[in-house]
């Protein structure tokens, strides 16, 4: 039979940002330990809340199945004799599984005949290996930052206070430390402190919930939402409308057990800052939920949620309006100090700032920046040239103003906000603002073409900087950031659509470098490489296949849309029956040319038929081939080399390449090499072979 199983670690209150997290491991490391143990198993959930991480594992079967395990032992040789007496290795091998000597078998396998040991493990109950097993998952859960209390050994989030275990209803004897689960819970710590008995997860979320303990993450989360729609309603009418941001709103909910909003109002003058300072404001430092019009205008309102219910509201509201207004205050003075000085004044300051104790300071990667923003704009947007510079000299000086020291968050907002108070044109504070994005993973990319050359411009120059001085990301080691620089750099090029060479662009970037360091001799080829694997991983995330792009990268990483259009062209020809022949005939002329260099062949020399004729449809495909490869239409070209699939057979099958003739075969093989060229203009198709496709 199967049973349910219930695990909670009752703590001092944890930080937001650290439940989440923790709940995903204790699912997923629940489940691999159970399979390791051979442990069928349903549905495996969470529940948390500040004070309580909680996974429930339906259907866990109750026992082990006994297991048949064969352990192989010495060749049947070595362990009889001539008279077939057993010798020491075969006793020995016997003793060692608790066997008799007549209990072992004889197998044959590729290598001979060898004595086997079969062993029989009988399976455990569940409940006999669940201590030691919910044990070692509390003790792995990994946290950015732990901490010890009392005497306790143990390392945690948080002090632990209790501990609740169950298994089919009965208790799971888990001891860690000085505490021992037992199938009581708490309920919320001031509302309804007093401890429930629990009998199972249904029964566990229902109890809590009387207690004011809402540990569903989903449900809390709804009810959060509820509660600021309601407070701004009540105190702001029904036109104002909340701004949830999703990543507070993930906050928000696991810093209560149980949401109470309340809406309260700041001075109007407040507004006078930009929208973005007003929220970070709240939304950073207090956690508070700000309010719009209709129209996305901000309203001078605000929702805080808090882990109690509210006796007195005016009480309540006048706390938080006097918190928020501090930092309000604080915000205006520093941007009405900000704007005395405008941002173009503030560029020589950047030579103060360190960017790299090696690299130098701010001012020099902004003038670096400039350079290549300069370089790129001739290549691709000669006359979008002058406000692009102008957008790359400004991008950093806001890292000089007192709101960037006061909320790092708002680098290239401010400096948007700032550069069009300063009278700069809107396209150039725009691209201030866009050339860092996008901020994270799966982000915002930059809209404007503006901002994504200053973009690129940025982290190229990072990456090779970095590299240039051997600070290479390894392992988990990454302190500039260039895994992430690289995926942006790549998401900018393909949003945009840019054509140009990577390559280049990285050896124009460390030009830059030149006379400030020596660079490593490497530098170039490792930073490509580099990006080409972030390149080819997102890929295969996408769901793109390994063949095809390797077979697109490993001939050409240049142009990297170029590249994706090359991938795409082959992985719709992946599947044909057709496409996979040609592919491992091409295979078979990679294996034969090698490293062979030369492609002029000489008619004369073509003393076969098969062969001639070859070379014949060769010449006019390969015409054909070159007009769509200067279209670029990749697909096309994979469609006219499939008629050289029959061509090619009876090539292999009536022309032997490597005749003894050295010049006949010097021949040959230029044809192919010259051929095999042509090919690779899309790619190395024979990393595509039959064994690699699916018919």
């Amino acid at each position: 039979m199967a049973q349910q199983l219930l695990f909670e670690i009752g703590t001092e209150e944890i930080p937001a940002s650290y439940i989440r997290p923790a709940l995903a491991f204790l699912e997923q490391t629940a489940q691999d330990k159970f399979k390791e143990l051979g442990l069928a198993f349903g549905k495996v959930r969470s529940a948390g809340t500040p004070r309580r991480l909680t996974i429930a594992v339906d259907g866990l079967q109750e026992q082990q199945q006994t297991r048949r395990q064969e352990h192989v032992g010495p060749a049947k040789q070595a362990a009889y004799d001539a008279n077939g007496q057993p010798t020491k290795a075969a006793l020995g091998f016997a003793r060692s599984r608790g066997l008799a000597v007549e209990d072992l078998q004889v197998i044959a396998t590729a290598k001979g005949e060898y004595l086997m040991a079969v062993e029989e493990i009988k399976g455990r109950a569940t409940a006999e290996l669940l201590p030691s097993l919910l044990e070692s998952l509390l003790r792995a859960i990994p946290f950015p930052k732990s901490m010890r209390w009392a005497n306790s050994k143990l390392a945690f989030a948080r002090p632990i206070q209790w501990l609740l275990a169950l298994y089919d209803g009965k208790i799971v004897d888990v001891a860690v430390e000085d505490l021992r689960a037992g199938d009581t819970t708490l309920g919320h710590r001031f509302l309804n402190p007093a401890p429930v008995q629990v009998q199972g997860f249904a029964d566990y979320l229902e109890r809590l919930a009387a207690q004011s303990v809402f540990a569903d993450l989903e449900q809390r989360r709804a009810m959060v939402v509820a509660e600021v729609k309601k407070a701004v309603r009540e105190q702001a009418g029904t036109e104002a409308v909340p701004l949830i941001d999703e990543g507070l709103l993930d906050i928000v909910t696991n810093l209560v057990e149980k949401p109470h909003g309340v809406c309260g109002t700041f001075e109007e003058k407040f507004l006078a800052l930009p929208a973005e300072v007003l929220i970070t404001s709240m939304r950073e430092h207090q956690k508070y939920f700000p309010v719009a019009d209709q129209n996305g205008k901000l309203l001078p309102y605000f929702v805080a949620v808090n882990n109690t219910e509210i006796q007195d509201r005016e009480l309540a509201v006048s706390g938080h309006q006097r918190v928020l207004r501090a930092r309000l205050e604080d915000a205006l003075f520093f941007f009405n100090e900000d704007k005395k000085k405008p941002l173009a004044r503030r560029m020589d300051g950047l030579a103060g700032i360190i960017f790299q104790h090696k690299l130098g300071t701010m001012a020099e990667k902004s003038s670096r920046i400039a350079v290549l923003t300069a370089y790129l704009a001739d290549q691709l947007a000669p006359a979008l040239k002058a406000d692009a510079l102008r957008a790359a000299e400004l991008a950093k000086a806001d890292l000089l103003t007192a709101m960037v020291g006061e909320f790092p968050t708002l680098q290239g907002i401010i400096g948007r906000a700032y550069a069009l108070l300063d009278g700069e044109k809107a396209e150039v504070a725009e691209a201030i603002r866009e050339h860092y994005l996008p901020v994270r993973a799966g982000g915002e990319l930059p809209q404007s073409l503006i901002g994504a050359l200053v973009g690129l411009a940025d982290r190229i120059d990072t990456i090779i900087g970095c590299f240039a001085i051997g600070e290479r990301p390894t392992g988990s080691k990454d302190a500039f950031g260039q895994r992430r620089l690289a995926l942006g750099l790549i998401n900018i090029i393909r949003s945009q659509n840019l054509r140009l060479s990577l390559p280049e662009l990285a050896s124009k970037a460390l030009a830059g470098y030149a006379g400030k360091i020596e660079a490593k001799k490497d530098t170039l080829s490792e930073a490509m490489a580099f990006i080409r694997l972030r390149f080819e991983n997102d890929l295969l995330a996408a769901g793109k296949t390994q063949a095809a792009i390797e077979a697109a990268t490993s001939v050409r990483f240049d142009d990297l849309n170029d590249c994706l259009a090359r991938i795409e062209a082959l992985e719709v020809m992946r599947n044909s029956a057709d496409f996979a022949v040609l592919a491992g005939s091409f295979k078979r002329i990679a294996n034969i040319i090698k490293d062979h260099q030369e492609t002029v062949v000489d008619k004369t020399l073509l003393v076969e038929e098969a062969e001639a004729e070859f070379v014949v449809i060769w010449n006019s495909i390969a015409q054909q081939v070159l007009l769509l490869l200067a279209q670029r239409d990749y697909a096309a070209v994979l469609n006219a080399l499939l008629a050289m699939k029959e061509p090619i057979d009876r090539f292999f099958e009536q022309v032997m390449v490597m005749d003894e003739n050295l010049v006949i075969r010097q021949n040959r093989l230029n044809l192919l090499t010259g051929m095999a060229a042509l090919i690779r203009q899309v790619g190395d198709i024979s990393k595509m072979d039959v064994e690699q496709v699916e018919c």
